[in-house]
């Protein structure tokens, strides 16, 4: 891969690299082999493993990002309630985001890398998918699924990097990352590429993002959970 196209894929501005596959969408091609493996062990065990959500480029992200600044869409809290956003500063409502949703150039959603994972034939009838952790949790719908990946998950080289809340990012029982290949992804992030980026697509907010950046990549983006040995 160039420099250019490396770059770029690193914060979600260029998928050329990844893999389109039928099943998984856009899949990094360190990924792809340990992901199958994954899908294909799942399916042996019972579960239709389905990918919720995965690769994100920049701008998804950034939409994301700017409905939750604006209202638009709802920024929870860690019970997963909708917050007053009239009520917070802007530092306020900064942080409340990035407890659910990524920043965007530093989303590990941008590397191909990283999976909401569930299985559709366990949603109750008519529901559709909250992506919330009482889902996920004993009595869940997706509790069962939940239990095989956290036993079997790593087998593949996936790990939790949201296992638990460490002051960052909340905890998600859904999403897993490939370690080989993310490791080296997130070590190659820099914050100044990011907020370049973020200017230069008028990002919501973007003024508090640029005075909070470091904090941002200490709590939020490199902060997480390492693979259990």
């Amino acid at each position: 891969m160039d420099q250019t196209h490396k770059q770029l894929s690193l914060y979600g501005l260029d998928s050329s690299k990844l893999l389109k596959d039928p099943q998984f969408a856009w899949v990094h091609p360190e990924v792809i082999q340990d992901l199958s493996g994954l899908h294909l062990a799942a399916k042996a065990a019972g579960f239709d493993l389905q990918v919720y959500s995965g690769y994100r480029d920049f701008q998804q992200q950034l939409t994301i990002w700017n409905n939750k600044w604006h209202g638009r869409r709802p920024i929870l809290d860690a019970n997963s309630q909708a917050l007053d956003i009239i009520q917070l500063s802007d530092q306020q409502k900064m942080q409340a985001i990035l407890r659910w949703s990524a920043l965007p150039g530093a989303s590990r959603h941008h590397w191909g890398t990283d999976f909401d994972f569930y299985d559709p034939s366990l949603l109750p009838k008519e529901e559709t998918l909250q992506l919330i952790p009482q889902e996920y949790a004993t009595g869940g719908c997706q509790s069962s699924l939940s239990e095989w990946l956290q036993a079997n998950a790593a087998d593949y080289h996936f790990f939790y990097p949201y296992r638990r809340f460490q002051g960052g990012v909340e905890f998600e029982p859904w999403h897993l990352s490939h370690w080989p290949s993310s490791e080296k992804l997130l070590a190659n992030l820099d914050a100044r590429q990011i907020l370049q980026h973020l200017k230069e697509a008028n990002a919501a907010g973007f003024s508090c993002i640029e005075q909070n950046i470091e904090q941002i990549m200490t709590q939020y983006v490199r902060n997480i959970c390492l693979p259990e040995k």
